[in-house]
């Protein structure tokens, strides 16, 4: 059997039926691994571009088969299935699926970049990660996704607002 890895995904929706859309995302996200854990939903303010509704968001570990490459191409399959087009940086969207961590990865290419270079300093990364994986150690930083949040300064708002059913 090939060997598995745990993966720390994020998700953020914030058009359409965002709870709903979040779910279906996880579910469709079974497909290419198992679901370990889903964390609760955070609704958040938008970040980069503040003219849009409040983002719902949530990470949720994985643990698959796949390389890194192939899981991103899976997570945007699954994005552009969702309706998600790419507009411009930080627009609203149905679907928003990032990879924020591969096992202990640190990789750097034209399309993917692991760790995610934005855990630190986002709290609608930090808030769902500490929650879900509270262990999990940077592989670059060192430090644990309770203490990033702990350290933290000047996060966007990020608000529990409840588990995620359906998922």
């Amino acid at each position: 059997m090939p060997d598995t890895v745990s993966v720390l995904v994020g998700l953020g929706a914030n058009v359409g039926w965002p709870v709903e859309q979040l779910a279906r995302a996880v579910r469709e996200l079974g497909a290419v691994g198992e679901v370990r854990a889903v964390s609760s939903i955070y609704r958040t303010e938008p970040v980069g571009y503040a003219d849009q509704p409040d983002f719902y968001n949530l990470v949720c570990e994985l643990r698959t088969e796949l390389s890194a490459e192939a899981l991103l191409d899976a997570a945007q399959g699954i994005e552009r299935e969702m309706g998600r087009v790419r507009t411009f940086r930080n627009a609203p969207r149905p679907i928003d699926i990032d990879l924020l961590a591969y096992g202990d990865a640190v990789a750097e290419t034209p399309r993917l970049v692991l760790p995610h270079p934005g855990i630190a300093s986002r709290g609608f990364v930090l808030h769902p990660l500490a929650e879900v994986a509270p262990e999990w150690r940077h592989p670059v930083l060192g430090r644990t996704a309770r203490e990033l949040l702990s350290a933290a300064e000047h996060l966007e708002r990020a608000e529990r607002w409840g588990p995620l059913l359906g998922g």
